[in-house]
């Protein structure tokens, strides 16, 4: 399992022209599942979105997590994070796993942010989505299981 982790002053998701999910100040979270990945995998990255220090306290330092600042997530599904552009001009997702395995993977990922504390909305699984977003910092992170 893959993650892209934005911070975010806020972010959005659109399908066909309709607004779908929003979030204020917190955490873009770009998921890819590849095959063998399970709710293990999903756990850990939860955990360590929901705990990661990445937002400044008063000082300016980065010490603080999306659950200190009482962040919210915004969880998009994101199958181009496993392709491999090594040969040729066109990228292979082989090392992507089938829908029907991601999509049960990317909303128990959601459920876990939630069951934290983190209000979590998602993107929708399988559509072509405009994201649009206000990436704080920047701060962007890869994280990945195993």
């Amino acid at each position: 399992m893959r993650i892209v982790l934005q911070r975010v002053q806020k972010a959005s998701v659109t399908v066909d022209g309709e607004a779908i999910a929003a979030i204020g100040r917190g955490l873009l979270i770009l998921v890819g599942i590849g095959h063998g990945d399970g709710q293990a995998a999903a756990d850990f990255l939860a955990e360590k979105c929901a705990n990661l220090r990445i937002f400044e306290d008063d000082a300016g330092k980065t010490n603080l997590s999306v659950l200190d600042v009482k962040g919210e997530a915004l969880v998009v599904s994101q199958f181009t994070l496993y392709a491999d552009a090594r040969k040729g001009r066109r990228p292979s997702f082989t090392d992507a796993a089938a829908p029907e395995i991601a999509e049960p993977l990317v909303n128990y990922l959601a459920e876990r942010l939630t069951g934290m504390g983190i209000p979590t909305r998602t993107g929708q699984f399988g559509a072509r989505m405009q994201v649009e977003l206000i990436n704080d910092g920047p701060f962007t992170i890869v994280l990945e299981h195993p």
